[in-house]
């Protein structure tokens, strides 16, 4: 199958291109990229108005196979991404076994051929994730992982994560930290601060956070291994990634489209779906980690999608489980961001050739011969988030019914669309 897309501004952050093109996708990938062609073929899109940009990646994410298919699959995750515009999505290992050992390494990969996407796993670091013994982790190598992580359990023990950091240089793999000390942050509900008092609820306290970004830090200074830390939230930690990347070339960082949109204030009325780990800051912290975004000291963009099912939610805001789903506004997110100043293609950039270079995997590029994994964007379709319109099989949201400007048209994996809203195919 042949698509001429005419007249559509490419942005490709990998190639440095934003220019108004068109574009030619036959046999899964860009063939002709060019102004104002002539060709003729069976199907043409007018992309006046509109943007084409690279497949999103997602280096964060949550999926619940195996474990609690009722909440998400491989399959379910897949249409709910690929509707967001990501081609490839990394999951992380806290699935019900969790990822650490060959077997289950090996039935994601097997699950997921049967995704729309591209869909990598992580290793555990540790066995179980209960930070005791070291994941049998070159096994987890050879078995295809794209990296390591206790992704919602933090490794305390700081000898165990040292070894995980040196054992990680053999296989070439980037060990993903969820920096928290468990024990501040134990039964901690929201931020803790003004409003946690207000509301009565346990707080969790923004020291939880640094001790341990500057513990994984001195580790990695230590070790020379790659480390990656995920969803930084507060002004301390930027303060912190900021020194340490004048003297290391090693250590890498996220923040999540949550915790860059958001404020703690997002929990008044006890709104289960606002609560997320780790928690939603303050408007002070979330300016910092814009200015993160601005001046590279944070290098991706994640979602954290992490679906949980409305009976969990619904149980209280004490006792439901922390995280929501992502996948389907990231993009029109993400755009809010450019009030700030932050150009379309650093933030592009943030969210597909940045994390393809963490993880060491191909990047995605809007240039002839590459494959043609692309999202068409229209940057003004204002569209309201319904829950029956959510491709994920949970709901846990606290956007919806919320508008939002900017919307995926289409999404293109290997050439072929596995998305479309309708109006273009």
């Amino acid at each position: 199958m042949e698509i001429l897309i005419k007249n559509i501004r490419v942005i490709d952050p990998h190639s440095k291109t934003d220019d108004v093109l068109d574009i030619l996708i036959s046999d899964s990938v860009f063939s002709d990229i060019c102004k104002n062609t002539s060709r003729k073929t069976s199907k043409v899109i007018d992309g006046t108005g509109l943007w084409l940009i690279p497949g999103l990646i997602d280096m964060h994410c949550h999926l619940r196979e195996p474990g609690n298919e009722e909440e998400e699959t491989i399959l379910s995750g897949s249409y709910s991404a690929a509707s967001g515009g990501f081609t490839t999505i990394c999951c992380m290992a806290n699935t019900q076994p969790s990822i650490d050992n060959k077997v289950v390494a090996g039935y994601i990969f097997e699950q997921s051929r049967k995704a729309l996407i591209e869909v990598l796993p992580y290793g555990t670091v540790t066995i179980g994730r209960k930070g005791e013994l070291l994941s049998p982790m070159g096994e987890l190598a050879q078995a295809g992982v794209v990296g390591f992580s206790d992704d919602g359990n933090c490794v305390m023990d700081s000898l165990i994560f040292r070894r995980a950091l040196e054992y990680s240089k053999t296989w070439q793999k980037v060990v993903v930290s969820h920096s928290e000390d468990q024990i501040l942050a134990k039964n901690g509900v929201m931020n803790e601060g003004l409003l946690s008092t207000k509301l009565g609820l346990r707080g969790i306290p923004a020291e939880a956070e640094h001790i341990m970004v500057y513990r994984d830090i001195s580790l990695a200074g230590l070790t020379c291994a790659n480390l990656h830390l995920a969803h930084l939230t507060t002004k301390k930690s930027v303060d912190l990634v900021r020194e340490a990347k004048k003297q290391l070339n090693n250590i890498t960082c996220e923040a999540t489209i949550h915790h860059l949109t958001l404020t703690e204030d997002a929990l008044k009325g006890y709104n289960a779906n606002a609560k997320v780990s780790p928690p939603l800051r303050t408007q002070e912290d979330v300016k910092a980690l814009i200015k993160g975004i601005k001046e590279d000291t944070i290098d991706a963009i994640v979602t954290d999608h992490a679906p949980h099912s409305e009976e969990e939610k619904g149980s209280g805001i004490e006792n439901a489980p922390f995280g929501m789903i992502g996948f389907e506004t990231a993009l029109p997110l993400a755009m809010t961001l450019i009030r700030y100043g932050i150009k379309p293609i650093k933030l592009i950039e943030k969210m597909t050739c940045t994390p393809a270079k963490i993880l060491n995997l191909k990047p995605n590029t809007i240039t002839r011969g590459a494959e043609a994994n692309c999202v068409i964007f229209d940057p003004e379709r204002e569209w309201v988030l319904k829950k029956e319109n959510i491709y994920s099989l949970s709901k846990n949201t606290p956007f919806l019914d919320k508008k939002f400007v900017g919307k995926v048209l289409c999404t293109f994996y290997r050439g072929a669309p596995v998305y479309s809203d309708k109006t273009l195919l």
